[in-house]
């Protein structure tokens, strides 16, 4: 599609102040941390702060500086080993359980390495000489650093939260009551339009808009609250194999788990670590950092079930959302005319529908402007790091 100068000239103008504001946020999230808290890598799921802060940079330097700067040369030619994730297109990589083993590059070269693409960055996208092709991938990379800076949050959490002393990261993050009146919303049976359309960005695996026949149902207006998963708790859900999927069940005994993650049951009471420290357990907030099989498990100790995907995007403009990720009954599939696109950028989400479910919605830890009752986030089963929690539904 054409575009004229003008149009060109506002969204480069609009692009750059994303850009910086993005680069800056990702900065602002690690400023707590103490130089050590960048380097570990507790298990396989999380990443350490300084390989989320030099991934995004090699994101924007691979995807686009070298991609359309004739003769750019990288900062670093061993950058594009050390920090490719599991972009195949785009050569060989460190494995991913072996980035918290990198000492080197240290910190301070991640950071000077992270201020010279930034300039570069900022300085092709100020000359007015980036196409919209350049353009569109300078709004995929500001996307795909937000999607970092989420998962910053869960890793730095993880990562303070397996320390012996449950040290303080700051007042941030803080999740606030479900005090609403329980009420349960009720949707028609009905063709509903699931998926983006109309203008904005939009990843591959929203698209595209199709339509989806639902039977009646209905949809809490709220989140599970601590207060009532305690109640299964003591109810001794953990210890009934009826409740569970038999790979829940498999996984919760391995693990020997009985409460949520970062939950510890100290002199008769139940504590968990926040951002703010150790605290008691309050019951008044939204449980999180539950699993799919516990999400489901506490479905059916309930009698009711997870909504589907299409359920909770149909229903989405009756309730409030964005607290937590919520876990929902659907496998990541592709959409009806899903296409990869090619080379690196198609494994951005194709190549991950197996194997993983679709949470909805957004959480505390999602970044501005980053949200969209289509959006699609996908976890494995057993993830209790990411930001996720609880909504109920039922077959009427």
């Amino acid at each position: 599609m054409s575009v004229n100068l003008s149009q060109s000239e506002t969204r480069s103008g609009i692009l750059l102040k994303q850009f910086k504001n993005c680069r800056q946020q990702t900065e602002r999230i690690c400023a707590p941390l103490e130089l050590e808290d960048h380097v570990p890598q507790p298990m396989v799921d999380v990443s350490p702060p300084k390989w989320h802060l030099a991934h995004t940079t090699w994101f924007f330097e691979q995807f686009l500086l070298s991609t359309f700067i004739p003769g750019y040369s990288p900062y670093d030619p061993d950058f594009a080993y050390l920090f490719n994730s599991y972009y195949n297109n785009a050569g060989d990589r460190v494995l991913r359980p072996n980035r918290g083993l990198m000492s080197r590059p240290p910190v301070r070269e991640v950071l000077a390495y992270r201020k010279h693409v930034t300039d570069q960055v900022m300085t092709f996208i100020a000359s007015g000489e980036a196409s919209q092709e350049a353009l569109d991938i300078v709004l995929l990379g500001i996307n795909h650093e937000q999607q970092h800076q989420e998962l910053l949050v869960y890793d730095i959490k993880y990562i303070l939260g397996h320390q012996p002393t449950f040290p303080v990261y700051g007042n941030a993050y803080k999740l606030t009551a479900e005090n609403q009146q329980q009420q349960w919303i009720s949707m028609k049976e009905g063709i509903y339009d699931i998926g983006f359309s109309g203008k904005g960005f939009c990843y591959d695996n929203e698209q595209k808009q199709h339509r989806v026949f639902l039977e009646p149902y209905q949809v809490s207006n709220k989140l599970v609250t601590n207060g009532e998963y305690l109640q299964f708790i003591n109810s001794g859900a953990y210890q009934d194999f009826n409740l569970w999927h038999a790979d829940g069940w498999d996984f919760i005994q391995s693990q020997e788990l009985k409460a949520p993650l970062y939950w510890h049951h100290t002199a008769g009471k139940w504590k968990q670590y926040t951002f703010n420290g150790f605290a008691p357990v309050n019951p008044e907030l939204p449980v999180q950092h539950i699993s799919f099989y516990e999400a489901s498990a506490y479905a059916a100790w309930k009698g009711m079930r997870l909504p589907t995907e299409f359920e909770w995007e149909a229903a989405s403009d009756h309730f409030s959302w964005g607290q937590l990720w919520e876990w929902t009954g659907s496998a990541y599939l592709p959409y009806p005319g899903f296409k990869k696109a090619p080379g690196a950028l198609g494994e951005y989400n194709g190549k991950f529908m197996v194997n993983q479910h679709v949470l909805k919605g957004a959480s505390i830890a999602t970044p501005e402007g980053h949200s969209r009752n289509t959006y699609r986030n996908f976890f494995a089963p057993p993830s209790r790091w990411i930001f996720s929690g609880i909504r109920l539904a039922q077959t009427l």
